[in-house]
């Protein structure tokens, strides 16, 4: 397939220490049946071989960026979008994977309705220590203008979302955020853009030891708090119910307990 200098699509893979998982990743990336797209790599200051693994591709649409110091996440993905020529982003970190069509059936979406700001996905979460793989959600994923449904059960996440460029012109990931930063940005852009939802899986989530370390849930259960007090304060005039918010704050405080507990020998 003959692919035109601009790309239509940049991807952006934000990695730190990603050696482990990053070639399949990138394999997933290499195989999309939708070709016309470029990679924005950026390297928050690895110490592994992660550069040397995207390196290994030796493909012109990579775009390696290698930081000076190591930036927090949300930060790195916004010094990331200051490198994309595409009209659309699409985001995939290095532990996560696509599914070959993945970009091809996004873009036709867009192509079908022009109102569409932001498509995403079902998806496949991966054990690792099963190795088996488990469909996210059996309910239908919500289309629309869909503040309020994401508030009762959010559902987005960010390997599976392909986005207009315009969306950033504005606003950007809040970097005050490590964990909840993507959360915030979409739950925000959500109530003037209209999200359109594919129902067959068409990502991995990779779960993973790392993913829930006892410093990240902690992370995960303040910001979420925070989110919440601010969210409030924002829109006190508006009846919305935070289901959502307020059902993973409670999971998060439990999961904290028991691990302190564990840790404790109880």
């Amino acid at each position: 397939m003959k692919v035109s200098k601009k790309p239509v699509v940049s991807i952006i893979m934000n990695c730190f220490n990603g050696e482990k998982f990053l070639n399949e990743s990138l394999q997933s990336v290499i195989n999309q049946s939708f070709k016309n797209w470029e990679l924005i790599f950026f390297d928050n200051n690895s110490t592994d071989q992660s550069v040397e693994v995207a390196n290994g591709f030796q493909d012109k649409r990579f775009k390696i960026i290698s930081t000076k110091k190591h930036l927090k996440l949300y930060d790195a993905r916004n010094e990331a979008l200051k490198y994309v020529k595409g009209k659309f982003i699409a985001f995939l970190d290095t532990d996560d994977w696509w599914t070959k069509n993945k970009l091809k059936d996004q873009i036709n979406l867009f192509k079908k309705n022009k109102k569409v700001d932001l498509v995403y996905s079902n998806f496949y979460v991966h054990d690792s220590k099963k190795r088996k793989n488990k469909i996210f959600s059996r309910k239908k994923l919500s289309s629309g203008f869909i503040a309020k449904d994401l508030l009762k059960n959010y559902r987005i996440f960010i390997l599976t979302v392909l986005v207009k460029k315009n969306l950033f012109k504005k606003s950007r990931f809040n970097k005050k955020f490590d964990i909840i930063g993507d959360f915030d940005f979409f739950i925000n852009q959500s109530f003037n853009n209209y999200y359109a939802a594919i129902q067959k899986p068409l990502a991995y989530y990779r779960h993973h030891e790392n993913n829930y370390s006892k410093k990240k849930i902690l992370i995960y259960y303040k910001e979420l708090k925070f989110w919440l007090n601010n969210f409030k304060k924002k829109h006190n005039k508006l009846n919305y119910k935070l289901d959502h918010v307020k059902k993973e704050i409670f999971k998060t405080k439990i999961k904290i307990i028991l691990k302190d507990m564990l840790n404790m020998g109880v």
